[in-house]
């Protein structure tokens, strides 16, 4: 069900559109392709320019819009009007086989407000600032143990990936050695759904990953420490702010999300820059500009290889111009919206000197990355600790030769091998 532009550079209808959509009498088939390393498909490009709107037919659950305007994209994720909740339990249009289900990523507020605020304290940028010393450990002794083993390494598997996954184990005091169960478990609940099962995708979410946290709950139930796991317990047992089953939802999610995300973006960002290798020598050369390309690398790098997260329209709305009725869905895709030519200027450039740049990689409305100053200061501290360590690195293999994810709904490299 994934249609590509055709001979004539026509995007391949896949069904009749209703009145009123721009496609000219064709809507077509979602995703536009399979993703190529960070690029996007040059029919983003394409739909983004003829109408705010797109109709598009998804693989699970039906039509849908596609918004890919820097300004729209933001409206959805900031009207209230447009629904993450609505879409949980239910054969929604979406690029994943399994349903929504609900956590603090599905819920709208008021709800999605009242779990927030009990870790929001955790993540706030002068707590976050007060990690970085123990981040820049991490980061030096991972890289003393790369090093030891030579002069080639897998920057994916033994740095970008356990720099984030240790953190968010300290923060929660979860121990590291299980860091091999978790991610197995969470890389199946998070798959698009070609690799594993239905059954073994909820397996993993409903079951696995529960089990594990029940457990850890347990435990901190006997021995309180002062970790955010232990606070959330606490939160629940005796101020009673959140239900049981809010609390391993909740606890999960912060230990899915409190990796997952950085790691992929981490790895996706160090291929880029060796990729193309005069901009990791700027960096090396002027290590000052490394926040603003961070925020450049942020804006042109996928986080997803689709659009993904369902929103449904409560009322009829009135969107770029098109009407959105009540009970249809709306998709959105933040790295479309981040090439916006409206809002960037050479917007398929990178450009890490860039000074304006309103990139909305962490979302954006209530549901803005809960996690982004800790994802900003991880990815500060390991990128900027490889320019100095390691000015001189460099892929091992082609960058076409690097081999990519192709199940997951975060865009990541399956392994980054590099030499220095």
């Amino acid at each position: 069900m994934t249609v590509t532009e055709n001979e004539t550079g026509e995007l391949q209808a896949a069904a009749t559109p209703p009145p009123g959509c721009p496609m000219h009498g064709k809507i077509p088939a979602y995703p536009f392709g399979e993703p190529v390393a960070t690029d996007l498909h040059p029919a983003y490009a394409k739909v983004r320019e003829e109408a705010a709107l797109t109709r598009v037919d998804m693989i699970y659950g039906g039509e849908a819009w596609l918004a890919t305007r820097h300004a729209d994209v933001k409206t959805v994720l900031a009207d209230p009007r447009f629904s993450r909740e609505a879409t949980v339990g239910k054969d929604v249009p979406r690029v994943r086989k399994t349903f929504e289900e609900l956590n603090i990523i599905s819920m709208d507020d008021p709800e999605h407000g009242r779990l927030r605020k009990l870790v929001a304290k955790a993540f706030t940028v002068r707590r976050v600032e007060q990690i970085r010393p123990r981040a820049q450990e991490i980061a030096d002794e991972l890289l003393d143990k790369m090093l030891a083993g030579g002069n080639t390494g897998d920057l994916a598997s033994q740095y970008a990936w356990m720099l984030p996954i240790t953190v968010i184990c300290e923060m929660l005091d979860v121990p590291l050695e299980d860091h091999y169960k978790f991610r197995a478990w969470i890389d199946t609940w998070l798959t698009l759904g070609d690799e594993h099962t239905v059954e073994e995708m909820n397996e993993a979410r409903f079951e696995k990953l529960p089990e594990y946290m029940a457990d850890l709950i347990a435990k901190r139930r006997a021995e309180p420490g002062d970790d955010l796991l232990s606070a959330l317990v606490a939160a629940r047992d005796e101020e009673d702010k959140l239900s049981e089953e809010e609390l391993i939802t909740m606890s999960i999610a912060l230990l899915a999300t409190g990796h997952h995300t950085t790691a992929n973006q981490l790895a996706n960002h160090l291929y880029i820059l060796l990729d193309r290798r005069e901009e990791w020598q700027r960096l090396v050369d002027s290590p000052e500009l490394l926040n603003k390309a961070i925020e450049e690398l942020l804006r042109v790098t996928p986080l997803s290889p689709y659009s993904e997260n369902t929103r449904i329209a409560t009322e009829d709305i009135e969107l770029g111009g098109q009407l959105v009725k009540a009970g249809e869905a709306v998709m959105i895709f933040p790295a479309v919206g981040n090439r916006d030519p409206r809002v960037f200027e050479n917007p398929e450039e990178l450009d890490l000197t860039r000074e304006h740049n309103p990139h909305i990689a962490f979302g954006h409305g209530i549901h803005h990355c809960l996690g982004a100053p800790l994802a900003r200061l991880e990815l500060q501290v390991a990128i900027g600790t490889l320019l100095r360590r390691l000015p001189e690195l460099e892929l091992a293999v082609p960058a076409a030769e690097v081999p990519w994810k192709t199940d997951n709904v975060v865009r990541g490299v399956a392994a980054l091998p590099v030499r220095w």
